[in-house]
């Protein structure tokens, strides 16, 4: 499916959360390290933790929202509360006031409101996709936050340690700029039946009720929580490439030459790295994500979910037993593959599995596979201190392996609910 053949609202989503997201990424991978120098590596982790369980709960009344109240509305008003929190992160990073604790404080609400976005931003996507295009679309999607993830990182070398309240004025105003971007020139796409509700023609007991209602639903459907299971093992691998190695690059790489050429030497030290890094996992997800997604198609999914896994799980070990710079290159190229392989594949498989009526709350509850892996996922930094970086890399690679056994599981499950076979 091609751009032009998109329908408006994605076409302008697509523009303004681009812009969006060169912002984000300008900042958002040296977070890991600010917070670990401001706090020490054991309260860094244990508050990372913290700010996830709110994302995890705003995960799930985002879905909720993006049913009840639509798509369009919770977009403009996360986007716009994301504004308001980078506002504060700027103002914890002035000329006048400086405060970690506040700017963390602001991180946390940062990534609630993103946590709410997630959800309606995806179910407008399956609201307005045949089912045969939304692998396509989703990788589209995937690969504009990549050319971000190209871009971003390396400017936030510069800028970052240096102009860090600037930056974060300038992300407070693209964040506002989205919101009136979304108000403006989208629509609202949620189906018919899935009506929205006015929030005040409910008290708050009764819409919690109602949500509980409905989760219990997709806690029922069996097949669907064992692929949040295997995500949620698997996705605590993918984000160490915003927790545990950046950490480790900067300790690993201290000054390092990189190339020489007879008087010629290029020496990088390990906060660029790290940009280098995530820059490197973004261009190549720029450059080969629709290729690769369709090329998977020609293979069972079972299949490339669990390669994908164990793919994730080499890189650990990579990363874990290297503290050179072109041996994290080499291990980046590993990890990429493995994010590669699922792609637009995870997004349209949960459409599949979602009820129409229920698709904001499927993609929220999927989401889950994130916000708890990241939640999960900073104990890795606490942990380095009691065991090292070798055997951390090490547990973190034996859980994404036994997500591929999770995968395994599910996609038996699955193929005996289409044969009308009951499970073993």
């Amino acid at each position: 499916m091609k751009i032009r053949e998109w329908d408006h609202s994605l076409k302008v989503r697509l523009i303004g959360e681009s812009i969006m997201n060169i912002t984000f990424w300008m900042f958002f991978p040296f977070l890991a390290i600010y917070f670990a120098e401001e706090f020490g590596k054991g309260k860094a982790g244990l508050l990372l933790i913290l700010s996830q369980v709110f994302s995890v709960i705003a995960n799930l009344i985002g879905g909720y929202c993006a049913d009840r109240f639509g798509r369009k509305r919770m977009m403009v008003l996360s986007s716009f509360g994301q504004g308001l929190s980078f506002l504060l992160f700027a103002f914890a990073n002035s000329p006048w006031y400086e405060s970690a604790l506040i700017g963390f404080f602001a991180f946390t609400v940062a990534s609630v409101f993103g946590a709410l976005y997630w959800p309606a931003s995806q179910a407008m996507v399956a609201d307005v996709v045949e089912e045969k295009d939304r692998s396509d679309v989703f990788a589209v999607f995937y690969t504009s936050i990549n050319i971000a993830v190209v871009i971003g990182p390396i400017l936030g070398g510069i800028f970052f340690f240096t102009y860090r309240f600037e930056l974060m004025l300038f992300a407070a105003f693209t964040c506002f700029l989205l919101s009136f971007i979304l108000f403006k020139w989208t629509d609202e796409t949620v189906p018919e039946n899935a009506s929205l509700t006015n929030l005040a023609s409910k008290n708050w007991i009764g819409v919690i009720v109602e949500q509980i209602k409905d989760y219990h639903i997709i806690v029922k459907d069996k097949i669907f929580m064992i692929f949040i299971i295997a995500g949620i093992l698997s996705s605590q691998t993918f984000m160490q490439l915003d927790l545990l190695i950046p950490v480790y690059t900067k300790e690993a790489i201290d000054v390092q030459t990189i190339f020489s050429l007879g008087d010629w030497i290029v020496s990088i030290n390990g906060e660029k790295a790290f940009g280098i890094l995530v820059s490197e996992n973004g261009f190549l997800v720029a450059l080969f994500t629709v290729l690769v997604s369709k090329w998977v198609t020609r293979f069972h999914e079972k299949n490339v979910f669990a390669i994908s896994s164990i793919l994730y799980a080499v890189s650990m070990w990579m990363f874990g037993l290297t503290d050179w710079f072109w041996g994290f290159v080499l291990a980046m190229i590993v990890f990429t593959l493995g994010e590669l392989l699922i792609v637009g594949l995870q997004q349209s498989f949960i459409s599949v599995l979602a009820p129409e009526h229920m698709r904001g709350q499927y993609f929220a509850a999927a989401s889950l596979r994130y916000t708890v892996g990241r939640m999960i996922a900073p104990v890795a930094i606490p942990l380095t201190i009691w065991i090292g970086y070798f055997w951390t890399f090490s547990v973190i690679a034996i859980l994404s392996l036994a997500s591929a056994a999770f995968y395994y599981y599910m996609f038996i499950l699955y193929r005996q609910q289409k044969d009308n076979t009951p499970a073993q």
